[in-house]
């Protein structure tokens, strides 16, 4: 008879006397039973890893949109170069919508503060400067400030501590010493400059520096300019109370460094075109970055082999969008008309030389691409840029400029973030006294004096006032332009947004990952379902094979038994 081992009480055992293996058995059995959960498994890795790659793209998308607005506007994308031609006068600064040109400018003077230097001193920094407790009174800019309770025995640099930090005085003035070689001399600065900062030593109180021995060094007073050659000659100046003045010439900060009469520094404002052509090129690598990642999750290879998000219908309506927003006309731009000069001269990316790459096999099979001169006949970057480079600027950087393309009326006003980018259709009637009626795109508009406001659709908001005033009809187009960078980050705000769970609203990827994260959950308890099922299978397996395995031990025991009384027979 062969060996057996068998252990009622934990169910363990290797065989029995006929060499059957039941452990085996029923480890081979559980083993097809799980196969169903590693399913389950792989079926939930393949969501997982659609949802990794949804916020991969999701992350690329947000950092396209950070780029974006890095340039949203015309005085981001077009920035404009100022030189000088005497820096050590003056140094200037230009927003992106200042006009070029030059200008002439003369500094008379330079804005300075009031200074107070006592003709007294201590003898050394530790030096008490008060014997009992007293005050200290000043006026600044015509204000009067007192710094009370200070204690006997206060030293000369405690005392400048406690200027420079007591809430009264720290915003006005600045105390510090001058060492003469024998004594320490106390400075009192105002921080601002200007005419009007004046700063007066009123009551010193019983400090050892009495309000007479305080002497003005320095005078508080405005910068003097002439610009242009204006106010003329003796007919006084430009006053300011800084020498950074923003304010003389339009979109220009002029920093004055030092002051000669009669003598002009002149200024020079050109367009920087590399500094446009690089946000060019910072836009197109920016698309072009989530186009190649669009490309690489839903591609098909050679075999027909779909990638894994292939036909995904949320990475489609992303991928629509940004091929639409790049090959569409900007959104409240016209087609140029050269016999009148409407329109504007770059309506489309195309017209500068973008256009995506259909060369099938090419490296960059999809993605845009810059031609940087004239092929076929349409102008390159190079050559837009060369000819109106604010034109380029505004095509990307349009921030809701509005326009009226009729004499009869002009726009007004919109209402940041309701009223939309687009072209609009307007007609007015007026009897001569007032405006009767008026709609925009066919829609009635809000009637007030001699303007009329949107109320509805996407028009909510634009403002437009009549200036013909004669009895009569008046119809036209009034534009709102928005750039290719603020359109796409406009886009991307949205494509971006994160699912509400309230409202059942997001994105495309978040809505989907929503649903996704619903499908792995169900997946989950599916699994749970399983292995608590696969458990108590081979729980049950145990026990009926442990039952078997002890009545084939009692058959194997009573054939042995047989066997005896058989041979005894014999």
């Amino acid at each position: 008879m062969a060996d057996s081992t068998y252990t009622s009480g934990a169910i363990n055992f290797a065989g029995l006397g006929n060499g059957t293996d039941f452990n085996a058995l029923i480890d081979n059995l559980i083993a097809v039973e799980t196969n169903r959960v590693t399913r389950l498994e792989t079926w939930k890795a393949s969501w997982e890893t659609k949802n990794a790659q949804f916020k991969a793209l999701n992350t690329q998308m947000l950092s396209m949109k950070t780029t974006l607005e890095g340039f949203e506007t015309m005085n981001k994308f077009m920035s404009k170069t100022v030189t000088s031609t005497d820096p050590t006068l003056l140094t200037a600064t230009a927003d992106g919508e200042t006009q070029t040109g030059s200008h002439s400018i003369e500094v008379g003077q330079l804005a300075s503060q009031d200074v107070q230097i006592t003709t007294s001193g201590a003898n050394s920094l530790d030096a008490s400067i008060t014997d009992t407790e007293t005050f200290f009174t000043f006026s600044y800019g015509g204000v009067t400030h007192t710094l009370s309770n200070i204690s006997p025995g206060t030293t000369l640099q405690r005392f400048v501590d406690i200027i420079n930090n007591h809430a009264d005085s720290r915003n006005f003035i600045r105390a510090s010493t001058i060492f003469d070689g024998s004594l320490y001399h106390l400075q009192i600065s105002g921080l601002d400059t200007g005419s009007d900062n004046q700063l007066v030593i009123s009551n010193a109180g019983n400090v050892i520096f009495r309000g007479a021995d305080f002497n003005e060094t320095q005078n508080a007073e405005n910068s003097q300019i002439r610009v242009n050659g204006f106010p003329p000659s003796g007919q006084g100046w430009i006053e300011n109370s800084s020498n950074t003045i923003k304010d003389v010439i339009e979109g220009i900060t002029l920093n004055l460094n030092d002051a000669q009469v009669g003598a002009e520094a002149k200024l020079n404002i050109v367009t920087d075109t590399e500094d446009i052509k690089n946000h060019v090129i910072a836009f197109v690598d920016a698309v072009n970055t989530v186009r190649a990642q669009i490309i690489s999750i839903t591609s098909v290879n050679d075999d027909g082999e779909g990638s894994i998000l292939t036909g995904n219908y949320g990475v489609d309506i992303i991928s629509q969008k940004l091929k639409d927003i790049t090959a569409s006309m900007g959104l409240g731009f016209s087609v140029f008309d050269p016999t009148d000069n409407s329109g504007d001269v770059y309506s489309a990316l195309s017209q500068i030389g973008i256009t995506t790459d259909a060369e099938e096999g090419s490296e960059t099979y999809g993605l845009l691409k810059i031609n940087g001169d004239m092929v076929k006949g349409i102008p390159g970057l190079n050559d837009a840029l060369r000819d109106n480079p604010a034109a380029v600027a505004e095509l990307f950087a349009a921030n809701f400029i509005g326009k009226s393309h009729s004499s009869d009326f002009t726009y007004t006003s919109l209402v940041e973030g309701t009223t939309e980018a687009g072209i609009y259709d307007i007609q007015i009637v007026s009897d001569g006294t007032t405006i009767t009626s008026a709609t925009i795109n066919g829609e009635p508009a809000k009637v007030s004096g001699w303007g009329i406001t949107g109320i509805s659709g996407s028009a909510l908001g634009l403002g437009i006032r009549l200036d013909n005033t004669t009895a009569g009809t008046y119809s036209g187009q009034v534009s709102i332009k928005t750039g290719k960078a603020g359109e796409m980050i406009n886009a991307l705000a949205e494509l971006t947004k994160p699912y509400n769970e309230y409202t059942y609203e997001g994105g495309p990827l978040a809505v989907l990952q929503d649903n996704y994260r619903d499908i792995m959950d169900g997946i989950d308890d599916k699994i749970a379902f399983e292995k608590t099922r696969i458990e108590k299978m081979e729980t049950n397996l145990r026990l009926k094979f442990a039952r078997l395995d002890a009545l084939l031990g009692q058959y194997e025991l009573r054939q042995g038994q047989l066997d005896a009384a058989t041979a005894q027979l014999e």
